[in-house]
């Protein structure tokens, strides 16, 4: 009898999201790499939940690869309103970084004043290249760790030429 593998969408889209919307959130997003590995060991937590059969840190990495992509496009869909924010918390880096050193690399100052914290379509895109290699090497980090923590314990076999009984309890007589 083939037990059928559980699907790995649905564990990999919940740990996904919830990696990726942590950490597009400004300041929430310190911890980028930790609720990516977070969501690998949750995708890896539900995968294993509905598994039948006995996981492998190679399904547990799969699901993190997963989770690790998908936690890439929702961080950047994330960040998109957050973009203001991320602005003005880098001009006020910058405006104290330059308060303390009275020489700073030619262009930068035309870099502050012009604004050109808004990236190009080609930036967002290698953003989102690098945020997908990156991410998915933490998710199946997590995944695996997720799967040896959660994951289901071979079973002892048994020995051949014994046959196992379950004992029935509702037909004893008391």
């Amino acid at each position: 009898m083939s037990e059928k593998r559980p699907g790995m969408f649905v564990p990999a889209l919940i740990g996904g999201v919830i990696a990726g919307i942590l950490s597009g959130i400004p300041i929430v997003n310190c911890l980028c790499c930790l609720w990516i590995i977070g969501g690998g060991i949750l995708a890896a937590y539900f995968l294993a939940k509905e598994s039948p059969i006995v996981l492998t840190a190679g399904d547990g990495a799969i699901v993190g690869i997963f989770t690790g992509i998908i936690a890439a496009f929702v961080e950047i869909i994330i960040d998109i309103p957050f973009r203001a924010v991320n602005e003005k918390i880098i001009q006020g880096m910058m405006d104290r970084f330059s308060q303390y050193y009275e020489e700073i690399p030619s262009g930068w100052e035309s870099w502050m004043e012009g604004g050109n914290f808004e990236g190009s379509v080609i930036w967002s895109f290698l953003g989102l290249v690098v945020s997908i290699v990156i991410f998915s090497a933490l998710g199946a980090l997590g995944g695996i760790i997720g799967i040896s923590l959660f994951g289901k314990k071979k079973a002892v076999q048994k020995a051949e030429g014994v046959v196992d009984v379950s004992e029935d309890t509702s037909d004893r007589q008391s």
